[in-house]
């Protein structure tokens, strides 16, 4: 089983010990400190650090909210779970009679033993050996929900249209605000290329921006907004392609991104 381990993790373990505790749920441990429990919650602490360290230093731009969203989609049990299925991780998890004999592992069990394998590659390697681990694993997780978080940035979307289209870009104008210091909300309109696009309001002007983003993009035919509720933006305006409808560019659920 050692040598199985080893060639699906890529890793040989110095001390096989460590193997053989992450591999071991607590269904099959005469004692729950024997399981793969402890190592679980270290793992999970591990992979959150490596996690956010690539995040900061790979996406510069973007703030503290959206690395927490792209975070929160990478670190989760569905994505640990499906990592440690595809990768014949779970499969290797020894179990006792009772979990054996179901047909389907939990999705909670199989992302533990992901985290019980971090752990204990750090354990027996150091951190520069579990990041090399985790980052071959989840780079591609990450990458997928950075690239979901920035199709959702109407700003960024007005914004990059702006500089390929448009002689300036686009500016936020705080329109009124109400309410106490500590709870009030924003009136925001984009103006673009001169021209003062409808505005909205939020709880935060970084909410409101956002909103106002979409009114423009709605405004300048770069964006449509469905009857199912979801909003489909386009490269360019369909006038402007040929005199054909443009194909839709990203097809996007509000209730997945900025509260707009």
């Amino acid at each position: 089983m050692l040598d199985k381990a080893h060639e699906v993790l890529g890793y040989r373990f110095k001390d096989p010990s460590l193997l053989l505790e992450a591999l071991t749920h607590a269904s099959k441990a005469g004692d729950r400190l024997e399981s793969n429990e402890r190592m679980e919650f270290l793992g999970d602490a591990i992979l959150g650090f490596v996690v956010c360290e690539y995040l900061h230093d790979t996406y510069p731009d973007l703030l503290e909210g959206d690395l927490t969203k792209i975070k929160s989609a990478v670190v989760s049990r569905r994505v640990c779970a499906l990592i440690s299925v595809k990768s014949n991780m779970s499969g290797m998890l020894s179990l006792g009679k009772g979990m054996a004999g179901r047909p389907d592992l939990p999705s909670s069990v199989a992302a533990a033993v992901l985290e019980s394998l971090i752990a204990a590659i750090y354990m027996d390697a150091g951190m520069d050996r579990v990041r090399e681990f985790i980052l071959k694993h989840m780079v591609p997780f990450i990458q997928e929900a950075a690239e979901s978080s920035h199709q959702r940035n109407f700003k960024s979307v007005l914004q990059q249209y702006a500089q390929k289209h448009l002689p300036s870009n686009p500016t936020y104008i705080v329109m009124d605000e109400k309410g106490p210091d500590h709870s009030k909300c924003f009136e925001v309109c984009a103006e673009v290329n001169g021209r003062r696009c409808n505005p909205s309001w939020a709880n935060s002007k970084k909410e409101a921006e956002q909103a106002a983003a979409l009114n423009a993009l709605l405004e300048l035919g770069l964006a449509k907004t469905l009857d199912c509720g979801r909003v489909v933006l386009f490269d360019r305006p369909p006038a402007e392609i040929d005199g054909q409808d443009g194909e839709p560019d990203i097809a996007l659920n509000p209730d997945d991104g900025e509260q707009v």
